[in-house]
This record gives structure tokens, sequence and C-alpha cells, in this order.
């Protein structure tokens, strides 16, 4: 992306790099840092050993807003998205706040309705039931 352009994520102008990174969802950074500190704890008999006061909020924080909490849903969330031919930042700004209307979605990520896209609305009407089927039962 040039200097000149602004970044817009609605238009998903938000730089190549970031275009082609792997996003994760906060419910599967949760399960990363659970593994993670029981790891940590594990390996520490010692309660003095305590871990980074940031790891601790960066944990709770996930755990608050993770919409999935086991990890047979988590992995079932990203498949099913994942088959929309959504980016990873669309897929995980879906996956983490889980709208429940077309109009929710469109207006969290307007760029899944964008000229071009196989996005009709039956089609993301399809996706946000999948996915909330899954939360149902999580």
């Amino acid at each position: 992306m040039s200097g000149e352009e602004e970044e817009n994520a609605a238009e998903l102008k938000i730089g190549d790099e970031f275009l082609k990174a792997k996003c994760l969802m906060n419910c599967e950074v949760s399960l990363i840092l659970e593994h993670k500190f029981e790891q940590l704890q594990q390996m520490s008999d010692d309660p003095r050993n305590q871990v980074s006061q940031v790891f601790e909020k960066s944990l709770q924080y996930v755990k608050r807003f993770s919409r999935y909490k086991n990890a047979d849903a988590v992995k079932q969330v990203r498949e099913i998205l994942s088959r929309y031919q959504l980016t990873e930042f669309e897929l995980c700004v879906l996956g983490n706040l889980c709208p429940e209307t077309v109009e929710e979605a469109i207006a969290m990520v307007p760029s899944i309705k964008a000229k071009g896209r196989v996005h009709d609305d039956e089609v993301i009407d399809k996706m946000l039931n999948d996915i909330a089927m899954i939360k149902k039962f999580d």
C-alpha cells in the first residue's frame, strides 16, 4: 500500500502485510494462552513464580470476550467461516463479534458485500446461522 493511500478496514485497505497475516480470533488466542499458562504452572512448583501481569491481563481479556469456549467449537467456527472465501481479517471480525443479522454483519464488515464478491444476503445469512448453531451447542 502506498504512503498516500489512507487505511480503511471497511474497504480492506489495511496494508499488504496485514492482509497476508494469519489473524486469530479471541477464542483461539484464549486457547493458546490457557495452554501456555498450564505449562508454566506445571513447570514451576514455586508459587512465587507467577506469570507476568501483561500475560494475566491478556488471558483475562480474551477469555472475557471469547464467544466460543471449547476447542472443538473454535475449530468448527474457523472451518465454517473459511468456506466463505473471507479474508483473515473478515473471518476474525465475524468470529469475534458474532453478528446475528445480515445487516449487523455488513455494518461490522462492509467489505463482505463489496462489488465483485459473491456474498449476497442469503449466503451471509447462512454463514451467520451456521456459526450461531455452534454457539448454541458450545
